[in-house]
């Protein structure tokens, strides 16, 4: 249940998902003559095409669709929908590499990926099976959402009126797409993809007439070299992508659905498509693509980015959301180091939610991540200072790092932060894989000992537990100027190196102040001696 927001606060609302809300809202009357369209509800869509397993992509799309859905919510009554409409009557083009029974499916190329053997011989068909995964993917995180089969839609016969309706324009529809395409593809396209009578397969065929007052299209058979005249109604024939995308649209009566910025000419085409037809396509956000670690464009086949699996293994779904619900439309670099921002990120937002007037609680990411039912949070720790806490303890024991966190906070426990023993077993999985692998300690020099003396000095005379963590990073400051560094992130660079094996960490006063200055001395005699 969404809390509605007051009157008073809506035309301040900044962030993206009520800026979506608001263009909804305006299609149908603006605040004050808000009507819903004929079906008496707002409809948003997700598409996924289930030639692979469900990906991180697909979680984005649904959870910032999600989000525009909880804008409107709060903002107007109004009833809304999200269908997640599965593209299963597509024909099947490559076998993937990670699925048993290759040879098996090889056979099967072209045909509907529902009339493709399932390779794990659990489901139906491939179709059936990657559909499934797709809607336990989306259960996982307690999406509201139905979902929605292209080749039940089709079969059922719930796309025929739109169907007639495009056989009968499809000359117009011609007029929009032929100038798009190469020569030669012109020769032999056709919106309409008939389903082999011989084959079973979706062919990509000339169509030799139309015949709208009969519902049929006239084509020929490569397999069999052969003329069929077939219906376009119920799952005899598929649409071609982007007059698939208006004719749904259209049938379904889509008022919204985002997509990724590689589906711009698409959105154009299928739009130009529907107004030529005196419909209206949905509103839309075009979001930027993820890129990897070298500023490519992440790609499922590839694998060269990070899955939703990776990323829980490391940080919780909220900040999964977090990342999500920041600048979609700037691409952005979707790899594990990014993983540690984006959890402190959130915990930072959580922190200081309650302290912040009402308006800019509505802006926070913090809202849209939980509903507007934002839990009470309140700690310093950070979740680079628990990875580094982890180095410098040498330990997958997460009983010794609790040790360390209750001495720093008695407040904090596992009955009042139950989220904090995932956080710390998230930062020891994180520590494990990226941290230690690549740990390589700097031997303190001659030159350099005189600097980590001054600082078990410090400590041993001039800090006490008394001294906050912002204290303790001055002095250490001092340090580092006194040592002519003109850069004082060398400074910490060198600390990092000798103390954790590392070129970064967290803020070395915040560190100390968790481990405690007894256990930072003691662990700094260790690497003099």
């Amino acid at each position: 249940m969404i809390d509605k927001i007051e009157n008073k606060y809506h035309d301040n609302l900044k962030s993206w998902p009520f800026k979506e809300a608001l263009q909804i809202i305006k299609r149908y009357g603006g605040y004050a003559n808000f009507k819903p369209p004929d079906k008496k509800y707002i409809l948003f869509e997700t598409g996924y095409g289930p030639s692979g397993l469900p990906h991180i992509g697909t979680f984005g799309e649904v959870v910032r669709t999600t989000m525009v859905i909880n804008a409107l919510k709060s903002l107007v009554d109004c009833p809304t929908q999200l269908i997640t409409f599965s593209d299963d009557m597509d024909g099947f083009r490559k076998v993937p590499e990670n699925v048993p029974n290759r040879e098996l499916l090889s056979q099967y190329i072209g045909k509907p990926l529902t009339s493709v053997p399932d390779p794990f011989e659990k489901y139906e068909s491939f179709g059936h099976h990657n559909n499934a995964k797709l809607k336990s993917f989306l259960d996982k995180f307690n999406f509201e959402y139905t979902f929605v089969s292209s080749t039940q839609k089709y079969k059922k016969g719930d796309f025929d009126k739109t169907l007639i309706y495009i056989l009968e324009n499809y000359q117009k529809i011609l007029e929009i797409i032929l100038p798009t395409l190469r020569s030669e593809r012109k020769e032999t396209y056709s919106p309409f993809l008939p389903i082999s009578e011989v084959t079973g397969k979706v062919l990509q065929v000339k169509i030799d007439e139309y015949r709208p007052k009969d519902g049929t299209i006239i084509y020929k058979d490569s397999e069999d070299n052969k003329n069929y005249e077939t219906l376009v109604t119920g799952g005899k024939c598929k649409l071609q992508w982007k007059v698939d995308w208006a004719m749904r649209w259209m049938a379904l009566g889509v008022d919204y659905e985002m997509c990724g910025k590689d589906l711009i000419e698409s959105v154009d085409l299928a739009s130009k498509i529907c107004k030529s037809l005196n419909k209206k396509p949905p509103l839309n956000l075009i979001y930027e693509m993820f890129l990897d670690e070298k500023g490519e464009k992440i790609s499922k086949s590839v694998g060269n980015g990070i899955s939703v699996e990776q990323w829980l293994r490391y940080a919780s779904p909220q900040s999964l959301s977090l990342y999500m619900f920041q600048k979609p439309k700037s691409a952005k670099k979707l790899f594990f180091d990014v993983i540690p921002k984006t959890v402190d990120e959130y915990f930072n937002h959580l922190n200081v939610y309650s302290d912040l007037e009402m308006q800019k609680k509505f802006d926070n990411p913090i809202w849209h991540i939980h509903n507007g039912q934002v839990p009470e949070y309140r700690s310093k720790i950070t979740f680079n200072s628990l990875v580094n806490l982890v180095s410098i303890c040498n330990s997958s024991d997460s009983k010794i790092i609790w040790g360390f966190v209750n001495k720093y906070d008695p407040n904090i426990n596992k009955v009042s932060n139950p989220e904090f023993e995932d956080l710390i077993n998230y930062s020891i999985n994180y520590y494990n894989d990226f941290v230690l692998p690549n740990k390589k300690y700097l031997k303190v020099s001659s030159e350099t000992k005189v600097i980590f003396e001054d600082i078990i000095y410090l400590l041993e005379n001039k800090v006490t537990e008394k001294n906050d963590a912002e204290e303790i990073q001055t002095q250490l400051y001092e340090i580092g100027k006194k040592h002519k560094f003109e850069n004082l992130k060398d400074f910490f660079k060198l600390v990092y190196q000798v103390l954790l094996g590392q070129e970064k960490g967290p803020r070395l006063g915040s560190f100390i102040k968790l481990y405690g200055i007894k256990e930072t001395v003691e662990s700094l005699k260790k690497v003099l001696t």
